[in-house]
C-alpha cells in the first residue's frame, strides 16, 4: 500500500532590528522601513495529504474547506479566522485569475496540517504570519501549483504584512507594508528574548497620537551600508518608533526591557522590543553567554525568557 505524501516544515520567529513609519498612504496602511531578522526558534506544521478531495471550483464559504487544522493550542476560536486557513483559501483565488491553470484542475486532496506551536501569539514574532507562509509554500508544492516565489509574496501579502519574509525565507530589509523585500547578507548573532504575558492592540497602537509617523526614509543602500546602527548596537538614525509607546501603556513590557538594560554593560548591545511588542531582545556575544545565563540565575527574569540565535540558511 502507497502511503500518502506527508513531510514536516519549521516556521521561524522573526525581529525588527529597527521599526520605523515613514508616511500614512492613500488607502489607510502606513509605509514601514524595517530590518526583519529570522530566528533558528519557531514553530513546526506537519503536513499530511489526505483521501478527501475538494473541489477548487467550489465557494467554500458554504462547502467543505481545503485545510483541516489541528493543534493542541487553541490559536483562534474561529478556524476560518486564522490565518493558515486565510492563506490556503487566498492561494486557491489566486489560481483562479489564472485561467489556463485553473481550468485543469477537477479534484484536490484536503491536506491535513497539524500545528506545534511554540512561539506565543500577540508577542511582535510573527508566529502567526511564519505559519501562513510556511502554509503557503507547503501546499503550493503539495497541490501541485508550483507557483514562483514573487507569486507567493503577492499572495501572502494580501493575509499579511509580515507573511512576505517568511516566503522570502531571510534576513531582509523591508520597505511598504512589508511586502517589497531585499535580501541581507548579516553575521550571526545571539539573542536573549524576553517574552511578557501581554500585548496592546496593533490596532490602537497605530492609531495611538504620540506614534511618530514621519521619520524620514532611507534608501536601501544606506541602510545596507550602516548595520552597524541597528545590529548590536542601536544608534540614531535607527529606533523601534512603537518602543516608547508600548512602554508607557504595557507595564510588563517596560519591566522586561529594564532587566535587558541591566545587562548592556555586559553585552556591549542594546536592548529593543521587536516589532508592535511585546517581546523585547538583547544581543549577546557568544562568549558572554555563560555571564549572562549566571546573571539570570541569581536574577530571574520577570517573564518567559530564551537564548536562540539568527537562522542561517
Amino acid at each position: 500500500m502507497t502511503s500518502l505524501p506527508q513531510f514536516s516544515l519549521f516556521s521561524p520567529a522573526k525581529i525588527n532590528l529597527f521599526l520605523h513609519i515613514t508616511g500614512k498612504r492613500a488607502d489607510g496602511y502606513h509605509d514601514l522601513q524595517t530590518v526583519f531578522r529570522l530566528l533558528d526558534w519557531g514553530d513546526t506544521l506537519h503536513f499530511q495529504v489526505s483521501k478527501k478531495q475538494f473541489n477548487p471550483k467550489d465557494d467554500f464559504k458554504s462547502l467543505q474547506l481545503p485545510i483541516s487544522l489541528n493543534s493542541e493550542v487553541t490559536v483562534t476560536a474561529d478556524i476560518t479566522d486564522n490565518l493558515i486557513t486565510k492563506v490556503a483559501l487566498a492561494l486557491i483565488d489566486a489560481v483562479k485569475s489564472d485561467t489556463q491553470l485553473f481550468e485543469t484542475l477537477e479534484s484536490l486532496p484536503v491536506i491535513d496540517i497539524k500545528l506545534d506551536k511554540v512561539l506565543p501569539t500577540g508577542a511582535g514574532l510573527g508566529g502567526g504570519s511564519s505559519n501562513a507562509a510556511t502554509t503557503l509554500l507547503a501546499l503550493n508544492k503539495l497541490w501541485g501549483f508550483n507557483l514562483e516565489q514573487q507569486k507567493l509574496i503577492e499572495i501572502g501579502s494580501r493575509v499579511g504584512a509580515d507573511v512576505p519574509i517568511f516566503i522570502l525565507g531571510k534576513d531582509a530589509v523591508a520597505e511598504g507594508i512589508g511586502e517589497k523585500l531585499t535580501p541581507l547578507s548579516l553575521p550571526l548573532q545571539h539573542y536573549l528574548l524576553l517574552n511578557p504575558n501581554a500585548h496592546a492592540s496593533t490596532q490602537a497602537l497605530f492609531a495611538h497620537p504620540e506614534l511618530r509617523r514621519d521619520i524620514p526614509a532611507l534608501s536601501v543602500s544606506d541602510i545596507q551600508g550602516n548595520s552597524e546602527g541597528y545590529l548590536d548596537r542601536l544608534y540614531p538614525p535607527f529606533s523601534n518608533v512603537f518602543e516608547p509607546v508600548v512602554t508607557n501603556l504595557v507595564p510588563e513590557v517596560k519591566q522586561a526591557l529594564a532587566y535587558l538594560k541591566k545587562l548592556e554593560s555586559i553585552t556591549n548591545s542594546s536592548a529593543r522590543m521587536t516589532g508592535t511588542g511585546s517581546s523585547v531582545f538583547l544581543p549577546i556575544p557568544e562568549a558572554a553567554t555563560p555571564q549572562i545565563q549566571t546573571y539570570m540565575i541569581n536574577n530571574p527574569p520577570p517573564c518567559h525568557a530564551i537564548i536562540t540565535e539568527s537562522l542561517l540558511r
